[in-house]
C-alpha cells in the first residue's frame, strides 16, 4: 500500500475508510480471537483495569483513566497505538491529517477537485499517530483548538473573515490520532468547556468562523481522585461526554510488584551481574510500599507511587555497588543494612500528613522500614507473642541468652564480605534458626537472613539496635537498659 501515491491509485485497489474507533475496535477484535496480548508489560490489571479498558474500546468510547500516582494510566493510554493500523492514507501537505477518501479541511478539499485522482496523497505510521498533551493552567483554547494567525493573514493577503487565517491547535491536528490529556482537572473550566462539541458533535469552533470539523480521534484522559478537591475538578458536563471511566490501582500483592519493579528498574549490567539479591530483600523492598500505604504518617489520598520500590530498587544496588567498590570485593550480595540506602528514595515520594511532618520524613522513611520488616518476619519465622508465661520456652531463647552474655554485636558498613560473614557467624544460635525454619534457603541468602532474624526480634522488643555513623550494634534490651544506654 506504501507504493500508492496517488488519489486513483487508492481507489484502485478499492481502499475502504475507517474511523479511528473502528480500527481500535477490529484490530482488539483480532488480538482477543488470537489470544494475543494487548498490553505487554502491564502486570496487576489482568482481571480488573485491562477488561474493562477492551470493553470500552469495543464500545469506541472516549475514555478517563482515574486513579493516583503512579498507576500506569499514561502508559496503558500510549500502548493503545498498538491498536491502530500500521499505515493510513493522508493528503499531502495536509495540516490535519485528511483522508483522502473523506477530506474535511478547505485544503484538501480544494486541491482534490483541482487535481482530481492526481492529489498526491502520503502514508502515516501509527507511531506519530499520538498526540499528548499535558494540563497545565496556562493552557489556553488557542493551544488545543486554535486562533486566528494574523502573521499568515498578512503574508497571504487576506481577510480576517477567511478561514485560511487560522492556525489550527493541537486537537485538529491530531485528526486520525490518538489525543492524550494528562491531568484533566488541572485543566481550567472553561478550556474544558472548549471540549464539549468535539467530544459530542465532533467539531470545533475558533473565535466567530463557523467551522464543522468532524475531527475523527480517540480521546483518553488520566485523572487523579484527589485532583476534584484540591487543584480542580472535571465539569460534571464534560464528565458527561466521556464513555467509560476506568478506575486503576495499586499492585494487589507483593510478587505483582516485584514483577513490576523488575521490569521498570533502569540498572546497570555491572550491577546486574556483580550484586546478587535475595528473594526476601526484593520482597522486604516492596512491602517498604505497602506498608506506606497503610501509614498513618503518610496521606493516603496522595497514594505512593510504583516508582518508589523502582528507584529505592536502584538506590539498593548502588549503595551495595559503592560498598564493594570501597571494600574491594568484586560480588557482593545485598545485606540488610543497606537498605538505609534507600531512604532518600522513600522521602522523596511520600506526602506526609501533619503527624507525619511533626515527626520528619527521615524517621517515617525509618519507620515504614521498619514496620515492613515486622510484617514479613512471621512469614519466615516463628511468631513472636507478644504475651508469654513466665518460663515458656521460644525459638529465641538461645539467641537471646548469646546477647545477654556478650558485650553486644557490631556490623559496620564498610565490611568486606568475608569480615561481615564472619561476624554473623560468631551468633552460632542463627544457624540452629535457619536450619530449623528455612531449611532450604540458597547458600548466598544464608547471611541476608541471619540479619533479617536480629532486625526482625528488634521489632518484637526482644533484641536492641542503634544506628551510629560507622554501622549498627545489636545488644539485648535488658543489657542495654541496665548499661544506662
Amino acid at each position: 500500500m506504501k507504493n500508492i501515491k496517488t488519489l486513483g491509485e487508492l481507489k484502485q485497489v478499492g481502499y475502504q475508510s475507517k474511523s479511528i474507533k473502528d480500527e481500535l475496535r477490529d484490530n482488539l477484535i483480532e488480538n482477543i480471537k488470537h489470544k494475543k496480548i494487548t498490553f505487554e508489560g502491564i502486570h496487576g490489571y489482568e482481571n480488573t483495569v485491562i477488561p474493562e479498558l477492551e470493553r470500552a474500546i469495543l464500545s469506541r468510547h472516549n475514555i478517563n483513566l482515574l486513579g493516583l500516582r503512579g498507576q500506569a494510566k499514561t502508559r496503558l493510554a500510549r500502548m493503545m497505538v498498538n491498536l491502530l493500523d500500521e499505515f493510513i492514507p493522508i493528503v499531502e501537505g495536509s495540516e490535519i491529517n485528511d483522508d483522502p477518501l473523506q477530506p474535511i479541511s478547505r485544503y484538501a478539499v480544494e486541491l482534490i477537485n483541482k487535481k482530481g485522482d492526481g492529489t498526491p496523497i502520503t502514508w502515516l505510521h501509527r507511531d506519530e499517530r499520538f498526540a499528548e498533551k499535558l494540563a497545565t493552567p496556562d493552557v489556553t483554547v488557542a493551544d488545543i483548538i486554535g486562533d486566528v494567525d494574523p502573521i499568515k493573514a498578512a503574508n497571504l493577503k487576506l481577510s480576517y473573515a477567511d478561514d485560511r487565517v487560522i492556525h489550527y491547535g493541537m486537537i485538529p491536528r491530531a485528526n486520525r490520532c490518538i489525543f492524550v490529556i494528562n491531568e484533566l482537572p488541572d485543566l481550567q473550566a472553561r478550556i474544558q468547556v472548549a471540549l464539549f462539541n468535539i467530544l459530542q458533535e465532533g467539531d470545533i469552533q475558533i473565535r466567530g468562523f463557523k467551522l464543522r470539523l468532524p475531527l475523527d480521534m480517540q480521546f483518553i484522559f488520566t485523572a487523579n481522585p484527589e485532583d476534584y478537591t484540591n487543584r480542580g475538578s472535571i465539569v460534571t458536563p464534560l464528565k458527561d461526554r466521556i464513555g467509560s471511566q476506568i478506575l486503576t490501582h495499586y499492585p494487589d500483592n507483593v510478587d505483582t510488584a516485584r514483577t513490576i519493579t523488575s521490569q521498570e528498574a533502569k540498572l546497570d549490567s555491572r550491577q546486574s551481574e556483580s550484586i546478587h539479591v535475595p528473594d526476601l530483600a526484593k520482597d522486604l523492598l516492596e512491602q517498604i510500599s505497602f506498608e506506606a500505604r497503610e501509614s498513618e504518617y503518610v496521606d493516603a489520598k496522595s497514594g505512593v507511587s510504583a516508582r518508589m520500590s523502582i528507584t529505592a530498587f536502584e538506590n539498593l544496588l548502588s549503595t551495595a555497588e559503592r560498598r564493594a567498590l570501597l571494600s574491594g570485593d568484586e560480588k557482593t550480595t545485598i545485606r540488610l543494612s543497606d537498605f538505609t540506602g534507600v531512604i532518600p528514595a522513600i522521602t522523596g515520594k511520600v506526602e506526609l500528613v501533619y503527624e507525619g511532618e511533626q515527626e520528619g520524613a527521615d524517621f517515617v522513611a525509618n519507620a515504614l522500614m521498619d514496620s515492613a520488616i515486622k510484617t514479613l518476619f512471621p512469614r519466615y519465622f516463628p511468631k513472636v507473642e507478644k504475651l508469654q508465661k513466665q518460663d515458656e520456652e521460644t525459638p529465641y531463647d538461645d539467641l537471646i541468652s548469646w546477647f545477654f552474655n556478650s558485650d553486644g554485636f557490631e556490623l559496620l558498613d564498610d565490611y568486606d564480605d568475608v569480615t561481615y560473614r564472619a561476624k554473623l557467624d560468631e551468633v552460632t544460635p542463627l544457624d540452629a534458626l535457619l536450619a530449623d525454619y528455612q531449611p532450604d534457603i540458597e547458600k548466598e541468602d544464608i547471611y541476608f537472613e541471619k540479619e533479617f532474624i536480629l532486625w526482625g526480634l528488634t521489632q518484637f522488643k526482644k533484641l536492641s539496635k542503634y544506628r551510629y555513623s560507622e554501622g549498627l550494634q545489636f545488644k539485648d534490651p535488658y543489657g542495654s537498659y541496665i548499661s544506662g544506654l
